[in-house]
């Protein structure tokens, strides 16, 4: 794109809108992650294995597997803003249930439950940020939002830990709870209303965007970067204490690294994906992988795991904005599904790399072969980073993705994302 276009879009400062659901996904991503801190106290609690503990973590993936495209569809011709109020309030609502809950079964629904509504939100608040953004804007408005998530990791998910060491784990629950309160405030008071399009959507048109080979291998790539990376991390506080062995203490510390270095990543990919897409895929990736091998390898060195965890959530997050972006361009005429189906295939790794984490554990061979588990999911991702790039430059962008990718104001902004110099497409 001529620099007469691009360079005013990028520096025109990002909507309000964008910054209060980037607020929100705040304590939608502190529910989502903050067990990988707490399961050996739910474990005690429930009388139940840490591998079956894990698996409330997979729960709450299978809710935003399946509800993100489900609510996404249900909602397709509501208001944005309304809907939004709706999700948050029923994700509030499942943080109190799941604090109340009497046995692991009720709290393995509620985590269902919650995951649908936060499935929801992601799906209609992203397309929403889309919305209010030129397209070669994309990725940094969804670093926004992923900012949201990475500063969850940062400080909610560190703090659930810190309140399950010394409060019990329900007092993590009733704080994410209180945080979504504090959404719902937000996005009452300062989302505006969003209007429907002139042409009301149609959910045949949507949904066609599934038979794209495109949108296919995007939702494979997102699932097997995401499972590989969430495969080692959801069992990082056993790792922690029962390989590296460090005290419990440390839990909570050595996850806000994470939560650091996935702040960084989103920071620094949100800024360099936009132009350099396929590059940021190749090059986060990669160091993911990396990051995996060496913490199966040096699990039991407590300062290298440390390091290690900072390194995997930068590498993780790095790679997320052009991810959720690579979507978006792919399936640009189908914005809301677009959104849903970027939440449901990084839901697809959160749920088969949990499970994948605790099929190895059980079948005993222990916390750090989940690292290796990782690593696997994580070259699978690459090799498919490597045949989507190979039909991208054979098949040049599509005209309807010229056709669909306009800028709120009109002009017409064609799939600059793609025409990444870091890895040269043919004119």
């Amino acid at each position: 794109m001529p620099d007469s276009v691009s360079r005013p879009s990028r520096r025109a400062p990002m909507p309000l809108a964008v910054y209060i659901l980037g607020l929100s996904v705040f304590a939608l991503g502190t529910s989502e992650f903050m067990l990988s801190g707490l399961l050996p106290p739910i474990a005690d609690d429930m009388d139940v294995s840490i591998p079956q503990a894990g698996l409330l973590i997979s729960a709450f993936a299978i809710g935003m597997v399946v509800g993100a495209p489900l609510l996404a569809v249900a909602t397709l011709r509501l208001p944005r803003r309304t809907t939004l109020i709706a999700l948050i309030s029923v994700f509030g609502l499942g943080q109190i249930a799941g604090a109340l809950a009497p046995t692991y079964e009720v709290l393995f629904v509620s985590r269902v439950v919650s995951a649908f509504a936060c499935a929801g939100f992601w799906a209609v608040g992203a397309a929403v940020a889309i919305a209010m953004v030129p397209v070669n804007a994309r990725a940094r408005a969804m670093a926004v939002m992923i900012g949201g998530l990475s500063i969850a990791n940062v400080l909610g998910v560190p703090l659930g830990a810190f309140l399950g060491e010394h409060l019990g784990w329900r007092s993590a629950f009733w704080a994410v709870g209180a945080a979504s309160a504090v959404a719902l405030a937000g996005v009452a008071t300062l989302i505006p209303r969003i209007p429907l399009p002139a042409e009301k959507p149609q959910l045949k048109r949507e949904i066609s965007i599934y038979r794209d080979r495109q949108v296919q291998l995007s939702v494979v790539i997102t699932a097997l970067a995401a499972g590989g990376v969430f495969c080692a991390f959801s069992y990082l506080s056993p790792l922690l204490t029962d390989v590296a062995g460090l005290g419990s203490g440390w839990v909570p510390w050595v996850l806000g690294l994470f939560g650091a270095g996935a702040l960084i990543g989103t920071t620094i990919g949100g800024r360099l994906a936009d132009a350099h897409l396929f590059g940021v895929l190749l090059s986060g990736i990669t160091a993911s992988m990396v990051c995996l091998v060496a913490l199966a390898l040096f699990a039991s060195s407590p300062a290298v795991v440390v390091a290690l965890a900072f390194l995997l959530g930068l590498s993780a997050f790095f790679t997320a904005p052009a991810l959720n972006a690579r979507m978006f361009n792919v399936a640009g005429a189908a914005p809301t599904l677009a959104g849903a189906t970027t939440t449901a295939a990084f839901n697809l790794g959160n749920t088969s790399g949990p499970w994948l984490g605790g099929t190895v554990i059980d079948a005993g061979l222990g916390f750090a072969a989940t690292a290796w588990a990782g690593a696997a999911m994580t070259v699978l991702a690459l090799v498919t980073v490597l045949f989507s790039l190979r039909l991208h430059r054979g098949a040049g962008t599509p005209a309807r993705l010229v056709a669909s990718a306009k800028s709120p104001a009109g002009a017409d902004t064609a799939d600059t994302a793609d025409d990444d110099p870091w890895v040269k497409t043919p004119g």
